[in-house]
């Protein structure tokens, strides 16, 4: 038998996904979002409130750049998101964390999350909170590549949000092939 739940933002995997940019004085900063993905094959959507520091600095530079956090974050990923840019001018160095400008879009990399999408801005809907921006640019640290020079979940270990119990989970574990076990079915 099922319970219902009625309508709650109950979805897995909800990717932590920390967005990074720079205020119009070209200092960088980042939260938490747990609520976005890929929406073409070059974009990606995030449901961003136009209160946050770093939504209001998007639209100023029009560029942004998305890492998966990892595992060996979870403190400093968290704080992202429970502190706000408007109230702690410098999150990330409270964080410990340090950025690189990217050398494909005006917004910073950080150095402490081996995986991110360099994006410019692309659209942004701020009564229902929908940004849109076009991945110029993936990159990822050698160290979380496997030996044919693919990004490996299993070195990544991204997390993700548990919107139910309010957990961060990390994936990794294999379980099948795509476009291939189906197959047996036909």
């Amino acid at each position: 038998m099922r319970k219902n739940f009625g309508a709650k933002p109950y979805m897995y995997p909800q990717p932590v996904l920390i967005i990074a940019t720079y205020d119009k004085e070209g200092n960088p900063d980042a939260m938490n979002a747990a609520w976005g993905g890929i929406s073409e094959s070059d974009q990606i959507s995030m449901c961003l409130s136009a209160g946050h520091k770093t939504t209001k600095n998007i639209l100023e530079r029009k560029a942004f750049t998305v890492s998966m956090a990892d595992a060996a974050h979870v403190t400093e990923a968290d704080y992202l998101g429970v502190v706000s840019g408007n109230d702690v001018t410098d999150k990330l160095e409270k964080a410990g964390l340090h950025t690189t400008k990217s050398s494909f879009v005006d917004a910073p990399l950080i150095d402490e999350f081996p995986m991110a999408l360099e994006c410019e801005l692309v659209s942004y809907d701020e009564e229902s909170c929908r940004m849109v921006g076009k991945i110029v640019n993936v990159c990822a640290e050698e160290s979380v590549l496997d030996e044919s020079g693919k990004i490996s979940p299993a070195k990544l270990r991204p997390i993700t949000f548990d919107p139910v119990n309010n957990d961060y989970l990390v994936l990794g574990e294999k379980v099948g092939n795509a476009f291939q076990d189906g197959m047996k079915l036909k």
